[in-house]
Order: structure tokens, then C-alpha cells, then sequence
């Protein structure tokens, strides 16, 4: 059998579809273009109303182009969204976990041209799935899913109701995870989850991401370990200091904002102010120097007033990020925030966020142009434009000239700025 892959979302839902990959591939199944292939798989996303339009448009084309293949939809958008999918003349559908189960009704509609549907109550989980790590042997980075599900509840966000309550891997696995996926030759293991920073919370027992981090760093200290999207509170005197002792560590830190406006965050309800938040920007600059710190950033929240708006976009320039994801608000039905009066019209959130936008460019702008003359470890990944290009430790993108230089770490050092990174040459060992 030959099956394609597509995945919508975030690092979590790749984690999940390369899983799926090696599952399928270990009893003996082909990856291959879409056009040849007899099983098409998609891993779907919710956060927001435009990744459901994204959903629907693919299932739809797919559907439409290829009817005898087997159509097989999971993730956020089925979860929340069963019906919808299901009227799509999709042949296997689950949710957002159980994707072992998932694997084994497409295998069993494949052989049968039966339909099968299994979504379970997300909100009843209490066990973490544990999924084979890594991903597929061209791949230069490999991704360890540590954490699921998320209990903050944001008013703006559905994925507490799409991916369930905090579910943690065990230390003692995600060690074995680390040491395996370093040992199999990947360069840099990239920590997942969906709420990174509450790892732990469901032992019970006094568990930190800090001594999950720390102890991953010590796992693989032939690899660079980086961070995946971290809540500003898990940053404190203790996680710096503990954690700047691994020379392995990217210093890349991407700390979730939301909204540089007090008011606007007391109506989100994050669980954090502007002055919370910029203590923990000022503890890694000071043990993490020169360290890339990145965010995301919503522009249009109901009631988001120019004055809140400004506000936020000045904090961005003081706490001086490397790179910021913008995104206007889009209203998802079933959280708080959907119900809330003072809705931003569509035309002034656009205008916010090409503002946004602009002083994003200009902080990463000022950020990459501080790196000319330095010299940064590159770990590179393809060829585009006559250039091997690959990521530095903080994560700017790196054009050099080279060949052969797939999966290999070397010294660049850096001469002037693209557009979308830098450019440098390879320092002679």
C-alpha cells in the first residue's frame, strides 16, 4: 500500500503525522506522492476559523480528485468538528489522540473499503500516547513530544476542548527518547508539546519542566536540544541557571505573548502581566547572551482599543524580539472570547496586524544585523538558490556556499543580510 501524508498545524500535529509515517512504513507500506498513492492521511488543525476554511479546502480537493482512494482526517479540526468532516464522504476519521488506532482503520479500510469513525471525549483523557519519536531519515532535526493537552483556558482558544486536560511523558522515557534519537543521528531534537511549561502537572509530585529540560540536555549532549513554545511564568532564576550550564541548548526562546496590553491579557485570560513577562525576557538575556527570543502576538481582541494596540506594539519594541508571529483575532465558536462584546471589525484588525508586521520586520531586521561579523554554528538542512542554507543555534536562517553539507554542523561566519536571514562563508577548520 502506498500512502500520503498532510498536516496542517503545529509542530505537535507533525510530531503525530511522522509517528504515523514510521508505523506505517515499519509494516511495510510506501510514503509516495499523492497522484500514486492509495491511502491519503490528513492531520488537521483548529486553532483558528482560517485553519478550519484550510481543512475543509484540502479534504474537499482531495476527495474530489482522487474518489477511490481511502480519505483518512484526524486531529483538532475532527475532534472538535466530526460532522462537518464527516459530511466530506471522509472514510476514516478519529480525533486528536489514538493514533495507533487511527493506523490500523485506515489499514482495515484499505483491505475492506469499510468507513470507520472513533473520536473519543477529549476532555476525559487522563494517559499520555506514547508514539514512536523522529521522523523520516532525510530530515535533519527530529521532533520529542513531551506534553499533551492544555488546562489554561484562554477565553480566545479551543484547544483545551480539542486536545483535553495535561498529560505528561514520564522523565524515564523521554530520556530514552532523547538518548535514541541522538544515537540514530539526529542533529537537533526539538521539544513538543502543546503546553510545554506544564509538564509535570499531572504527577503530582513536584515535577518541573526545568528537571525535564535539564535532563534532556544531559541525554544528548551531542545534540542540540531547543525549545518549543514556552509560557513565560516556567522562566525563572532556577531555569536559567540550571539550564545555561549546557552548552547544547539553542538560545532561542520562544516566549508566547499574546498581547503586550494588560488590559487585553486580563481579558484573554493569561496567566501573566507586561511586567511578568519582561522578567523573564531580562533573566535570559542576562544568562543566555545574545540570546534570539520570539513570540506571537494577537492584534484585534474584542475591545482591543488603539491605545491597548500601541501599547502592545511598544512593549514588543522594548522587550526587542528577534521575530514575532502576528495574527489578528479570529473568533472561534465555543470560547468565551467569541461571546464578547466590542468585536473588531475585519478591515481594522488587517490594518493592525500589517502594522504589527512592519515592526516585526524591523526588530528582526536590527536583530540579524547584529550578527554580522560573528561567527555562528550552522546546522544545515538543503540547497536553494545555489546556496546550502540551515539554521544557527538561535535559529536565523543561514545562506553559505558549500557542498555535500546536508545534516552537517559547521562554523559560518557572517557577512551581510537576506531577506529572509543572513548571509556568511564557512570558517576553515
Amino acid at each position: 500500500m502506498k500512502f500520503h501524508c498532510y498536516t496542517l498545524g503545529c509542530k505537535v500535529n507533525q510530531y503525530e503525522t511522522q509517528a504515523m509515517e514510521q508505523q506505517l512504513t515499519a509494516l511495510g507500506h510506501e510514503s509516495a506522492p499523492e497522484a500514486e498513492s492509495d491511502v491519503l492521511i490528513v492531520n488537521t488543525c483548529t486553532v483558528t476559523s482560517v485553519a478550519d476554511r484550510k481543512n475543509r479546502t484540502l479534504i474537499h480537493r482531495l476527495r474530489r480528485e482522487h474518489p477511490q482512494a481511502i480519505l483518512g482526517v484526524c486531529g483538532c479540526y475532527a475532534q472538535v468538528s466530526t460532522d462537518e468532516v464527516r459530511a466530506m464522504g471522509v472514510d476514516v476519521i478519529s480525533g486528536s489522540g489514538g493514533r495507533q488506532e487511527f493506523v490500523q482503520m485506515l489499514l482495515q479500510a484499505y483491505r475492506e473499503r469499510t468507513r470507520f469513525v472513533s473520536v473519543d471525549e477529549a476532555l476525559r483523557r487522563r494517559s499520555f500516547e506514547l508514539l514512536p519519536p523522529g521522523g523520516l531519515s532525510t530530515r535533519t532535526r527530529a521532533m520529542l513530544k513531551v506534553q499533551d493537552g492544555c488546562s489554561n483556558f484562554c477565553t480566545y482558544c479551543i484547544i483545551p476542548y480539542a486536545r483535553g486536560p495535561v498529560r505528561s511523558l514520564p522523565l524515564k522515557d523521554a530520556v530514552e527518547q532523547t538518548g535514541a534519537l541522538a544515537a540514530a543521528g539526529y542533529r537537533e531534537i526539538v521539544v513538543t508539546g502543546i503546553e510545554i511549561a506544564s509538564w509535570g502537572w499531572d504527577f503530582k509530585d513536584g515535577s518541573r519542566f526545568t528537571d525535564l529540560a535539564e535532563a534532556i540536555c544531559a541525554a544528548a549532549p551531542q545534540a542540540r536540544i531547543r525549545l518549543g513554545s514556552l509560557e513565560p511564568r516556567v522562566v525563572d532564576e532556577d531555569f536559567c541557571k540550571r539550564l545555561s550550564r549546557f552548552g547544547n541548548l539553542c538560545p532561542q526562546f520562544h516566549l508566547s505573548l499574546q498581547s503586550g496590553s494588560d488590559s487585553v491579557l486580563a481579558r484573554m485570560r493569561r496567566k501573566y502581566d507586561s511586567a511578568r513577562y519582561f522578567e523573564s525576557v531580562a533573566l535570559l538575556r542576562s544568562h543566555f547572551p545574545g540570546c534570539a527570543i520570539t513570540t506571537d502576538l494577537i492584534v484585534g481582541f474584542p475591545g482591543e482599543t488603539e491605545q491597548e494596540f500601541a501599547d502592545s506594539l511598544a512593549f514588543a519594541e522594548t522587550c526587542g524580539f528577534s521575530a514575532m508571529h502576528i495574527f489578528p483575532y479570529s473568533r472561534r465558536a465555543g470560547t468565551p472570547a467569541d461571546a464578547m462584546p466590542d468585536q473588531i471589525p475585519k478591515a481594522v484588525k488587517s490594518a493592525r496586524a500589517a502594522r504589527a508586521s512592519m515592526v516585526a520586520a524591523q526588530l528582526r531586521e536590527r536583530y540579524d544585523a547584529a550578527l554580522i561579523g560573528t561567527v555562528q554554528e550552522v546546522l544545515f538542512e538543503q540547497v536553494e538558490d545555489g546556496f546550502f542554507t540551515g539554521h544557527a543555534m538561535n535559529y536565523v536562517k543561514v545562506y553559505a556556499r558549500g557542498e555535500g553539507l546536508h545534516n552537517i554542523i559547521r562554523p559560518v561566519r557572517i557577512t551581510k543580510l537576506r531577506p529572509d536571514g543572513v548571509e556568511g562563508e564557512i570558517v576553515s577548520e
